[in-house]
């Protein structure tokens, strides 16, 4: 069954950040490469990382767009505890220091469907390549906080995450009230591009000064 195996922590402990973020890794990958391919790219001081590790490198084994099965909903659900219970036990190590949930395709879905939990909200959510879990016509949770910033983001042709899929979740977010920024990619890799983790870094250094994000990062 997926959900978090371990989770491992990066950069400045929590109790002397100012500004944490959990950084969710996609299908068949692991917080090493999450930091590799983002963490260690970042510019933002003072920050504490949580990277938790799904069990068998997946989070739930369907694919996002399918619909929604009861062996999907449970996996998603495991998983979606795991995150939970990750954002609520970083939260204790630091309290009153704002929170990032970010994550890339898998990673970035799931994180999207936490944020529509409306539990243990984030400060903010950055999805690279993501799109909601299931299909419009599933019952899906839509309990987002209202004023949430999110960066939402996919490539043109991305072979995990059609862009039909990300414009769905982009409405879902609008309906919601996130302040929402979105960016297309162009015929980009599937991977994560200098625009996210600038945007990324934005977030943290904003959250870390006190102010409300304003994702300016340049597309």
């Amino acid at each position: 069954m997926p959900g978090v195996a371990d989770i491992t922590f990066l950069c400045v402990p929590p109790d002397r950040a100012k500004v944490l973020c959990i950084f969710v890794h996609g299908r068949g990958q692991s917080p090493e490469d999450m930091a590799a391919a983002v963490i260690h790219h970042l510019s933002a001081p003072d920050v504490a990382f949580a990277l938790p590790r799904a069990e068998g490198k997946s989070w739930y084994t369907a694919r996002a767009i399918d619909p929604l099965t009861d062996s999907t909903r449970a996996e998603l659900s495991t998983s979606l505890q795991g995150i939970a219970l990750a954002i609520t036990d970083l939260r204790e190590m630091a309290p009153g220091l704002p929170l990032v949930l970010a994550g890339f395709s898998q990673g970035a879905c799931l994180s999207l469907e936490h944020a529509f939990t409306g539990q243990a909200s984030p400060d903010a959510v950055a999805a690279f390549t993501g799109c909601r879990v299931g299909i419009a016509s599933d019952m899906r949770s839509a309990d987002l906080t209202p004023g949430l910033p999110v960066y939402l983001s996919a490539g043109s042709d991305d072979p995990w995450i059609p862009v039909e899929a990300f414009a769905e979740a982009a409405t879902e977010l609008g309906r919601a009230e996130a302040r929402l920024r979105c960016d297309v990619f162009p015929a980009r890799p599937h991977e994560v591009s200098t625009t996210e983790i600038a945007l990324l870094d934005s977030l943290l250094i904003d959250l870390a000064a006190g102010r409300t994000p304003r994702m300016e990062a340049p597309r």
